[in-house]
């Protein structure tokens, strides 16, 4: 591997250790030589995020052309001309390693765009269409890199986990999206619990929530674990050399919604982090479960029912485009 190839690795590296330690933790536990694919893809990933949200001292213009720039390097590199970039030589080397589809990749980027003119959404539906690109693409961009016994029944569990995952931040994440000028909560969720953007606002100021917002949010838990126990048969059908990295990373994310129904639903008090200690435990855990040992699905204890995602069978079943 020449020079320049090595060092773009090394810094996704560095990326997903500094920004992502749940996940990286959790990618401790591949085989080191998946390692550093699973950090070329979460080293893309994030460098797009932070040109959208780490420079909100730029319009959105600016910052809009910058993701245009960056995405049409990558586009370029996709097509064989040479990249100066610090990182896109190491996305665009697992690319071709594991033939991923470039598809994903457009879709995430067109997702990325539109958190610089979206700042909320109104139904349920328009978010899924949102994390389609934000998270479902990210699932499968990783199943190859993974590996599965069954590549194509894998691949809406692995799309579920995306969303698990993100609806899970999303959760987490309420006041910081706030302070963003975004609310990821949908809107028609919001008017069924009598909540107003105003009152999360309000709840922001005074760092607690009001019933209806606990309301509100014990309501999106119970969501996200519908896409957790969506995701959950993925688990088992990944090859037992990955699925010790899987299983932590879903105990470890899904642990974020048992620590906010510990603090009552309340996402403006604390932050909700797992702690230290927990994920060292679920890690060590993880490694000495038999592969093919089925997860358990996380957060409050739920009735079958509440598991299953409410009117979208369809969204199980096929993948959005």
């Amino acid at each position: 591997m020449d020079t320049d190839l090595t060092a773009a690795y090394d810094r996704c590296r560095e990326l997903h250790r500094s920004h992502g330690r749940t996940y990286y933790l959790a990618t401790r536990l591949l085989p080191a030589w998946k390692r550093r694919h699973v950090h070329a893809l979460y080293g893309f990933t994030r460098y797009a995020d932070e040109i959208v949200d780490r420079t909100e001292d730029l319009p959105p213009a600016q910052r809009a052309a910058r993701l245009d720039n960056w995405a049409g390097r990558f586009v370029a590199g996709l097509h064989g001309e040479p990249v100066d970039d610090p990182l896109l030589p190491a996305v665009l080397h697992t690319i071709a390693v594991f033939d991923l589809d470039r598809d994903d990749f457009a879709c995430f980027l067109k997702s990325m765009a539109m958190d610089l003119t979206v700042g909320s959404y109104r139904t349920y539906d328009q978010l899924l269409d949102y994390m389609e690109g934000s998270a479902a693409v990210i699932g499968t961009m990783m199943l190859p890199i993974l590996g599965s016994t069954d590549p194509a029944a894998a691949r809406e569990p692995a799309r579920q986990l995306g969303f698990a995952f993100q609806l899970t931040n999303f959760i987490r994440d309420v006041a910081e999206d706030l302070d963003r000028g975004r609310t990821y909560l949908p809107d028609e969720d919001l008017a069924r619990f009598g909540v107003t953007r105003d009152d999360l606002v309000a709840a922001r100021a005074a760092g607690h929530s009001t019933e209806p917002i606990r309301a509100l949010v014990r309501y999106e838990v119970t969501r996200a674990q519908a896409h957790y126990a969506a995701a959950a048969p993925g688990i088992t059908m990944l090859l037992p050399a990955s699925q010790a990295c899987m299983r932590t990373a879903y105990a470890l994310y899904g642990g974020i919604l048992d620590e906010v129904a510990a603090q009552d639903f309340d996402v403006f008090a604390s932050r909700a982090v797992v702690p230290r200690r927990r994920r060292l435990a679920v890690a060590a855990r993880a490694l000495l479960t038999p592969a093919g040992t089925p997860v358990t699905i996380p957060g409050p204890r739920l009735s079958a029912a509440a598991l299953t995602l409410p009117g979208s069978a369809d969204r199980v079943s096929s993948p959005r485009r």
